[in-house]
């Protein structure tokens, strides 16, 4: 065991080597101390004074003039006491990222007048296209376009809410690893740990933000409402990007995206329960999730200050495991059943409204959904660090569906189930699409009729019994 507590190392002025760390020192710091700017020293068998600094992103290249920030952003690293991400270092390194631009060597910029107003147009188009394809009314309430950045800023309320309950499970668990008479002697550096370990979450979720940024077209790309309620919104930089080698029109590009983002808005403000309901699902997955306390035991063992890229890389290959129980696979089944749902429900309703007015739209949706079933390596990144991938297995089989209940129910009878989550088609459902089209609904306005009648004493006594049962379309179904 090191004979320096917790195996911090001698100032930088004394190495521990004497003359030939000295001359060590002057060879990788130009005389000036260590590469690493911080001085501490490791683990037994952890990376040396001259390994790569992992505070790249937030500290920049670390020449001398950068050192000032860097010792006051490490301070705010170590003396964080908030919840179990960083999220004002998210924040930070999302915006940086950002900022550096995506691989294809696109920069971020700020909106212009002209683009503002062709979103705002075409979100405005795509609502009147959808007035016949669906019951549900407009749910935008404004139209916006958004730079990269921020997209970053609006969405970050929702992206705390999906990651937090998971960053708390691995929060608990570095400090659970330790033996329990070690815990009561290294207190401050269970706090330093913890402290670190939101920060490396913050890190982690800054970046992979701030690349998803760089891929999405608007606020509910992912299947679940990012942004503002009421706020439609659209990044024309990206959609630009998009488009670029697609040999389609901008325009018809901007508004086949646009009604993507209508349908969605229309969904969510108009399914009251559908936003809880889809994150509940997510909560309820991540409260089956355990933290790998092996490969933890193994990462708080030989944790080291100078270089915490040991404990980011853990978070990078990823700690968690789904618990192999009924209510997990219940729990996960649940979960891609309504993300596929949704976005099969807005994947039928945008072809509708779009098929007889875009030449594109048929390329277009085909695009898009391989772009939705691949995922990008930003939604890989969320995968890594909250064990789940946000993108529905199941899309071509919901929309399908979807597209079978129009035929057989109408615009009308296909958005009523909307009305209750319990109404909804389940997975078994996707299995056998035909058997539940035609399967035999209540009819709740009868029901409603019936205990309206009880209630006022007005029925009419003849002892029939109310038709429960609503008619279907017995027609044959050429889907």
């Amino acid at each position: 065991m090191s004979d320096t507590p917790f195996g911090f190392g001698l100032p930088p002025e004394e190495p521990e080597n004497g003359d030939e760390g000295k001359k060590k020192d002057q060879e990788s710091g130009g005389g000036q101390g260590p590469a690493n700017p911080f001085g501490y020293g490791g683990f037994p068998g952890a990376g040396g004074p001259g390994a790569d600094n992992p505070f790249a992103a937030m500290f920049g290249s670390m020449n001398p003039n950068d050192l000032g920030a860097a010792f006051q952003q490490l301070g705010q690293m170590l003396s964080y006491e908030g919840g179990p991400v960083n999220w004002d270092m998210a924040k930070q390194i999302a915006r940086q990222t950002v900022s550096q631009g995506t691989s294809d060597g696109v920069k971020d910029a700020s909106v212009g007048p002209a683009e503002r107003t062709a979103v705002q147009e075409a979100v405005r188009l795509a609502d009147l296209w959808l007035d016949d394809a669906t019951s549900l009314p407009s749910g935008a309430n404004t139209a916006v376009a958004w730079s990269r950045a921020e997209w970053v800023e609006a969405t970050q309320p929702a992206w705390k809410e999906l990651v937090d309950p998971v960053a708390e499970r691995v929060g608990a668990a570095m400090g659970d690893v330790l033996p329990e008479e070690m815990q009561a002697m290294a207190g401050p550096l269970i706090g330093m740990m913890r402290s670190m370990g939101g920060a490396m979450f913050g890190t982690q979720i800054g970046q992979a933000v701030g690349v998803l940024a760089g891929e999405v077209f608007g606020s509910s790309d992912v299947g679940l409402p990012l942004g503002p309620a009421g706020k439609a919104a659209l990044l024309p930089l990206n959609i630009e990007s998009f488009g670029k080698d697609l040999g389609i029109p901008q325009e018809e590009v901007r508004l086949y995206l646009a009604l993507r983002e209508a349908a969605h808005q229309r969904l969510f403000a108009h399914v009251p329960w559908l936003r809880s309901h889809l994150f509940g699902a997510v909560e309820g997955y991540a409260r089956g999730i355990k933290v790998d306390t092996a490969k933890l035991e193994d990462v708080v063992g030989q944790f080291d200050p100078q270089n915490p890229e040991e404990l980011q890389n853990a978070l990078q290959q990823g700690m968690f495991q789904p618990e192999d129980t009924p209510e997990q696979k219940a729990a996960l089944a649940r979960l891609e059943t309504a993300l596929a749902l949704v976005e099969g429900w807005v994947d039928a309703v945008v072809h509708t409204a779009a098929k007889p007015r875009l030449t594109s739209a048929d390329a277009l949706r085909e695009t898009l959904r391989r772009r939705r079933a691949s995922g990008g390596p930003a939604e890989q990144t969320f995968a890594t660090l909250i064990g789940l991938e946000l993108r529905p297995r199941r899309l071509r089989d919901a929309s399908r569906l979807w597209a079978s209940l129009t035929d057989a129910r109408g615009v009308d009878g296909r958005d009523a189930l909307w009305a209750h989550p319990d109404m909804l088609p389940t997975a078994s459902d996707l299995d056998d699409p035909d058997g539940f089209v035609h399967r035999e609904q209540l009819d709740f306005s009868e029901l409603d009729k019936m205990l309206g009648e009880a209630a006022d004493g007005s029925g009419s006594g003849s002892g029939e019994k109310p038709n429960l049962k609503k008619d279907d379309d017995k027609g044959d179904d050429t889907e």
